[in-house]
């Protein structure tokens, strides 16, 4: 049987995992490839650092250069996540004649367009199942499941350290930081985990999804995005009381004035497949104009579920389909014709909000004017009786029906500008 010899550069979490895969269900993977797939060296920032898995040292190095310029290794697999120096490395895989199979979906997020590029000069492949969605196979969905559909719209679950917390919060009712907290004990969420909370991860999956499911070449940077890490208990409450859940959904819908693109936590209807994904788990809900809407499920991290994406896309590639795949789909290209974005203003959505407002007469009626005045209609109202304490000012509570987000901010900027309302006003999507 052939023998193809891969590279691994990257033993964290992930990396162990492929690892242990390539290694201890060789025999399966030799069956399922046809071929045997030698795992030759495996690279690690830290040589002198304990590991849990089986691995013979003599495969391990701290020197990158080892797995980029053997001639014999004919696939890199990259786990190391980042962008330097992982971009030069994988661009100069792709020069020496090898495909590079990654989860890195930053990378991908800001230089898909010139490592792709790099790819097709040198007649490589690039694969990057685990790049979204950890173990969910919707990199395949989507370019292959779904390829006869133009994609309308998607909302995705795509961070299972946010999920998992807020999740919490609406079970359990903890606070942030000490849903923050057992995360981290747990290994859903880093030491730092700024990237995860405050959006910026899934914006960077959400690009990976633009560019699949609506040809969109875009970065982080063009992507509108708010975390969890202001979202107040309160409004998870009053969520809850109006049948919504909050998530944090990486959005993306067709619209006329163009694609439309966001990351925030938003309201989910109760009851809802995508309001009942908890914990670290994670899922993209899809609608096609052929198939309808579709819903992929499961674990969005962790070892081996992202190593399971890992290997699947190894096998792939020694066998030949990502090559065709690759060549075929033309993703990341400077010729693709050009998507034009939305402007975030434009986008039409209905909101919730939440005020502060001193309990006296005639206020909840001076805000319905103010929200007609720039064309908002109200659909429910949560008003509770002042607490102890309350120092004269109680919660207002507002649903409102579709509307436009220019003429939202509008309202909004005229409302908090009231002397009878306690700055600042809080607003959250709403996807039904």
């Amino acid at each position: 049987m052939e023998r193809v010899a891969v590279g691994l550069l990257g033993l964290g979490t992930v990396g162990a995992g492929v690892a242990k895969l390539l290694t201890e269900r060789s025999d399966l993977i030799a069956r399922r490839s046809g071929r045997v797939i030698d795992l030759k060296h495996a690279v690690v920032r830290d040589l002198a650092k304990k590991r849990s898995l089986t691995f013979d040292s003599r495969k391990l190095s701290d020197n990158p250069r080892l797995v980029v310029d053997d001639p014999e290794i004919k696939v890199v697999i990259e786990t190391m996540g980042g962008i330097e120096p992982t971009l030069g490395l994988v661009m100069d895989s792709l020069a020496n004649g090898k495909d590079v199979v990654t989860a890195n979906k930053a990378l991908l997020a800001e230089h898909g367009c010139e490592i792709f590029a790099q790819a097709r000069k040198y007649g490589r492949a690039v694969a990057f199942e685990a790049s979204v969605g950890g173990g969910i196979p919707i990199i395949q969905a989507l370019e292959v499941g779904l390829a006869a559909n133009r994609v309308t719209s998607l909302a995705a679950i795509v961070n299972g350290t946010c999920n998992y917390i807020l999740s919490k919060m609406t079970q359990e009712g903890l606070p942030y930081s000490l849903a923050l907290k057992q995360a981290q004990e747990l290994g859903f969420a880093e030491a730092d985990p700024t990237l995860d909370v405050d959006g910026t991860d899934t914006a960077h999956k959400l690009a990976i999804l633009a560019q699949l499911s609506f040809g969109a070449t875009v970065t982080t940077k063009q992507i509108p995005r708010e975390g969890i890490d202001r979202l107040q208990p309160a409004d998870i409450t009053y969520a809850g009381e109006l049948g919504y859940v909050v998530k944090l959904l990486a959005l993306a819908k067709s619209a006329g004035e163009g694609l439309e693109l966001r990351v925030a936590p938003t309201l989910v209807k109760r009851g809802t497949p995508l309001a009942e994904v908890r914990g670290p788990y994670n899922a993209v809900r899809v609608v096609g104009d052929a198939v309808g809407d579709t819903l992929f499920y499961g674990r969005g991290a962790g070892e081996f579920p992202t190593a399971s994406a890992v290997v699947g896309d190894v096998i792939d590639v020694v066998v030949g389909r990502a090559a065709l795949t690759f060549k075929a789909l033309n993703l990341w290209s400077t010729d693709a014709p050009t998507i034009q974005l939305a402007s975030p203003d434009a986008v039409r959505s209905r909101y919730y909000l939440r005020f502060s407002i001193a309990d006296r007469p005639g206020v909840l009626a001076t805000l319905a004017k103010a929200l007609g005045g720039h064309g908002i209609s109200i659909a429910s109202v949560i008003q509770h009786e002042p607490a102890d304490g309350s120092d004269g000012h109680v919660p207002l509570v507002i649903m409102t029906h579709h509307a436009i987000e220019a003429s939202l901010k509008s309202a909004l900027a005229e409302i908090d500008a009231l002397d009878v309302v306690r700055r600042p006003s809080v607003c959250l999507g709403v996807e039904d």
